[in-house]
């Protein structure tokens, strides 16, 4: 049994879907910053982080040439633009069902570090989670971004070392659980020496995420029995989290 436990939530399709808002975000912010609509679309996100998604949508239309303050443009405008759509935000979207209570359960654990690990910007993830009032139950400060590091594997460990400085504690490898909804979150996980639960409430199938090798995978996290998750998480994942769990 773990004493402490660092739990990493990605963002998009894992906490929150913000149905649509996200693109209309990005489309502003890269017309902002590069002074050009995006004519050709935006590239595929499926767990990218926010500069290689704006990388690929680059290429995508055409724009070769590309400054060294180019993302940070893109991510000021971006943030901007969802602080103009808030209201769009949540209206728009939800809270994944589940989430809320288990994230209310684990917050209350004193054993359990819950953050987030995302490819988002610092600012528009604190305003995204923000603006459900999921905030509360995730200390912000010592989460990854996509603007600490392109690479997403890479955030593991910034986010490990932020948890252990501000708690005092090492949160190793075996104390540190990814939660996230596409291959590239079991992909970032074992690339760093760590657990992933991966939930199908993304685009990705359950049969997908099992074949990219999660070591649990759910459909959903609704219907959770929420003290018997804290148990399970700090027990190693000994048994089944819900009854939607797929072997």
């Amino acid at each position: 049994m773990l004493d402490r436990l660092l739990l990493l939530w990605d963002v998009d399709h894992t906490l929150i879907d913000i149905r649509g808002v996200g693109s209309l975000v990005f489309g502003e912010a890269f017309q902002e910053a590069t002074g050009r609509p995006m004519s050709a679309g935006m590239a595929t996100a499926h767990g990218h982080t926010e500069p290689v998604l704006l990388e690929k949508t680059l290429d995508l239309n055409g724009i070769g040439d590309r400054d060294e303050d180019l993302f940070r443009r893109f991510a000021d405008a971006q943030a901007a633009s969802y602080r103009a759509h808030l209201v769009d935000l949540t209206q728009r979207g939800r809270v994944l069902p589940g989430v809320e209570t288990a994230l209310r359960t684990l917050r209350a654990h004193p054993g359990v570090v819950q953050t987030v690990l995302t490819g988002n910007t610092r600012a528009s993830a604190k305003i995204k989670v923000g603006a459900f009032g999921l905030d509360r139950y995730l200390d912000l400060e010592i989460g990854a971004y996509g603007d600490d590091d392109a690479h997403r594997p890479t955030l593991v460990d910034i986010a490990r070392q932020r948890a252990g400085r501000c708690h005092g504690a090492v949160f190793d490898t075996t104390a540190t659980i990814l939660i996230g909804d596409t291959p590239k979150d079991v992909e970032a996980a074992h690339s760093a020496g760590v657990r992933v639960i991966a939930i199908a409430s993304g685009s990705s199938t359950s049969a997908e995420l099992a074949r990219a090798g999660a070591d649990r995978v759910v459909t959903t996290l609704d219907g959770v029995d929420a003290p018997h998750l804290v148990t399970e998480l700090l027990a190693g994942l000994s048994r089944n989290l819900t009854s939607g769990e797929q072997q």
